[in-house]
């Protein structure tokens, strides 16, 4: 997702006194947009697992559904098919309280049965398996139900459906939902920690409208009644909030890409007639974007499905093989598109390495923005790698941690007070400043093996595009990970910027032949960063193993300079 602070960015700047008027109009619109939503209790995704949620492990979805522009109205079925983890006789899904549930049915022996269920206030279908089952067996049901689903009043940072119109009046549609879940939506686990292996989806819309989907187009089928159902099939796992519906009268603009692990990858933009013209001109941009990642990262992991964009009526998400593109096709204050390739970072850090819980967020939103430092960095030279970070420095909050240790819901992550929709960007911008520390500290060799390991721990997994690539990861995998590779003990380091919200802060003496160092940290942390010095035309790494240490000075020296390229996330007030 992106941060709202990023929401169109214009070529000029912005005087602060505008800049302050529209922090506060975006405050007052997501508070406002927050108290809408106040009696939905299911507009949050993740925290604690419900023990009969992790009762089972879901295997495959399959969403058919009817969607009516006009009466603003979904209707359809979910049928999940999951395996007995721990006995259970209830089987419990979500899905918002908007919409009805008409009937639950378990396929059995060949047919379908009806259960009796309750669609709870709290969002929860709890359906009775009439029986106990036991670990290992597997289970079929079918969901059946529809209605008017919850309008985003906000997207994507607020989501739900958008019911937009083209200039010309026709329907355009879409669906985002990483903070409040899929369960906005369609019936669902709404868990990060649970995917299924593959996903089906058929989507019927009114002619001539088209569904852009995630995964690879099986066919289009015309039906009698002027409509048409667009079969979609997802290959690979796919987080919840990933799936995503674009509707519009769109053009596409095809061609394809050879990925570093040879694979043809077709691509598909999306985009409305009017603006065909910009796709086609945009394209060749963001197959750059596409080689970069696979130069850093490893090859496109969806490679047996797509890559695709939609042009969207919001700004953008990062959804599996279908980024949602809102931007205006302009061109941008960094000199490259942005927003395209922070959404495409996603499909390495969130769609193919997914957190576990949302309380490691920052694994999918720090790393992709650092990873657009590191394309500013490669395109235009080191000032502009700094200049990014610094921009990014300046937004840094401080508050709480990016990475709690215990479970979160993305509510809880993204926003610093729901009550009042404040939001909160460390994850993305602090968590970028901790992989520039990170590789500052290891240096670019070791980071660089890190970052490409995170993606794909075994080279053997590069090759592959079946779906055992996919997986989970938790910050302290992160850990591990960089201390096999370094062979140090990194525990400091991740304790005080990842598990702490206040920043250290460096201790500078001056003495008349020496400069004395030393860190501070919350609850003196040990803290052994090194810090560079550079007195005229010398640089040292001074080493502070006990977070201490003196260098030397001789009387006619110039005036030391400390950590001179910003090297080091510390508190500078």
């Amino acid at each position: 997702m992106l941060t709202p602070d990023r929401k169109r960015p214009k070529r000029s700047r912005i005087a602060l006194p505008g800049l302050i008027c529209w922090v506060l109009l975006l405050v007052a619109q997501t508070a406002c947009a927050q108290r809408q939503l106040g009696a939905r209790v299911t507009n949050h995704s993740g925290g604690p697992l419900l023990s009969e949620q992790a009762a089972y492990d879901v295997t495959f979805y399959e969403l058919a559904l009817r969607v009516e522009p006009d009466a603003r109205r979904i209707d359809g079925t979910l049928t999940v098919q999951a395996r007995v983890v721990h006995p259970l006789i209830w089987f419990v899904l979500d899905l918002d309280t908007v919409l009805t549930v008409r009937r639950v049915e378990e396929h059995v022996a060949g047919r379908w049965v009806p259960r009796a269920f309750e669609h709870r206030p709290d969002g929860r279908i709890w359906t009775h398996l009439a029986h106990t089952r036991q670990p290992g067996q597997q289970l079929v049901l079918r969901v059946h139900y529809g209605g008017v689903p919850r309008e985003a009043p906000y997207p994507p940072w607020i989501g739900g459906f958008t019911w937009a119109r083209t200039a010309d009046g026709r329907p355009w549609i879409a669906t985002s939902n990483q903070g409040e879940g899929a369960d906005l939506w369609w019936p669902c686990k709404d868990h990060p920690s649970d995917e299924p292996d593959s996903m089906a989806l058929h989507i019927t819309v009114p002619e001539p409208l088209v569904v852009a989907s995630n995964g690879r187009l099986r066919r289009v089928e015309r039906h009698a009644d002027g409509t048409r159902t667009y079969h979609w099939f997802v290959s690979t796992p796919i987080n919840n909030y990933g799936v995503a519906l674009n509707i519009a009268p769109y053009r596409t603009v095809d061609t394809t890409y050879v990925s570093v692990a040879g694979d043809t990858v077709p691509v598909t933009f999306w985009v409305l007639p009017e603006r065909e013209a910009d796709a086609r001109r945009m394209l060749p941009e963001f197959l750059d974007h596409l080689a970069f990642y696979e130069r850093l990262l490893g090859p496109y992991p969806f490679r047996a499905d797509k890559y695709g964009i939609a042009h969207t009526p919001f700004l953008g998400m990062e959804h599996q093989t279908i980024i949602a593109y809102g931007s205006d096709f302009s061109d941008q204050p960094y000199g490259y598109d942005w927003l395209h390739h922070h959404e495409l970072g996603h499909e390495w850090w969130g769609n193919l390495v997914t957190a576990y819980d949302w309380k490691d967020f920052w694994l999918h939103e720090g790393f992709c923005t650092y990873m657009q430092a590191l394309y500013a960095e490669q395109r235009f030279g080191p000032e502009a790698y700094r200049a990014e970070l610094m921009r990014y420095r300046s937004a840094l909050r401080n508050r709480r941690p990016i990475a709690p240790r215990t479970s979160k819901t993305t509510t809880e992550m993204y926003f610093a007070d729901p009550a009042t929709g404040q939001t909160d960007n460390d994850i993305y911008y602090k968590g970028a400043w901790v992989l520039h520390t990170l590789r500052y500290l290891i240096g670019d060799e070791a980071f660089f093996r890190a970052l490409r390991r995170m993606a794909y721990p075994d080279p053997a997994l590069e090759r592959v595009a079946d779906g055992r690539q996919c997986r989970f990861a938790t910050t302290d995998d992160f850990v591990t990970l960089v201390e096999e590779i370094t062979g140090r003990e990194l525990d400091w380091f991740f304790e005080v910027y990842v598990r702490r919200a206040e920043l250290p802060r460096l201790v500078v003496t001056r003495a008349p032949d020496r400069l004395i160092l030393r860190w501070e940290t919350p609850d003196a942390l040990p803290f052994p960063m090194p810090v560079e010095v550079q007195i005229g035309d010398t640089r040292r790494r001074i080493p502070m193993p006990d977070g201490e240490a003196v260098v030397p000075l001789g009387e006619l020296e110039p005036e030391p300079l400390i950590d001179p390229d910003h090297r080091i996330l510390r508190d500078e007030d």
